[in-house]
């Protein structure tokens, strides 16, 4: 690890701790050359699957898009945030767990209507009827009466 302060390559470990529920280490480090003090994060590099299109392009997976649709689904709903960040960590769990390179974006839209569906009603059907490009109300009343059908 190089030293922010001198470039030094020469540092210890002076405190090593687990942070944000064991998934991180959060490392104290000082510089030998020059006494300075600085903190560095380790996680583990988990590589998620490229995004498929409808059209056949590939993307690589965009945790950013992901939740810019999940928070524009639940805007206005009472829906706190560590909920959502729990459901894009299941959705991102979930692709890592297929074990595939490349998944189609279909997966990817049905993951997010799944936990949708846990988080908020409104937000679910808000998002199907973006992602399902619904054309009339009698497509929203056919995925409301299957959301009341499927009591969770």
């Amino acid at each position: 690890m190089h030293c922010p302060f001198c470039s030094a390559t020469d540092t210890k470990v002076i405190d090593s701790r687990l942070v944000a529920d064991g998934h991180q280490v959060r490392r104290r480090r000082s510089c030998t050359v020059c006494s300075e003090r600085f903190t560095t994060f380790e996680t583990a590099e988990l590589v998620l699957p490229h995004i498929i299109k409808q059209d056949g392009t590939r993307q690589p997976f965009d945790e950013a898009k992901l939740r810019d649709g999940i928070a524009r689904a639940v805007e206005k709903r009472p829906v706190e945030t560590d909920a959502i960040e729990e459901a894009i960590n299941k959705i991102k769990s979930q692709l890592r767990a297929t074990g595939e390179r490349e998944v189609p974006s279909q997966l990817l839209g049905n993951l997010v209507m799944d936990q949708l569906r846990i988080l908020d009603k409104v937000a679910y059907i808000r998002f199907a009827s973006v992602y399902r490009a619904f054309e009339d109300v009698s497509q929203f009343g056919e995925v409301i009466a299957n959301l009341e059908s499927t009591h969770d």
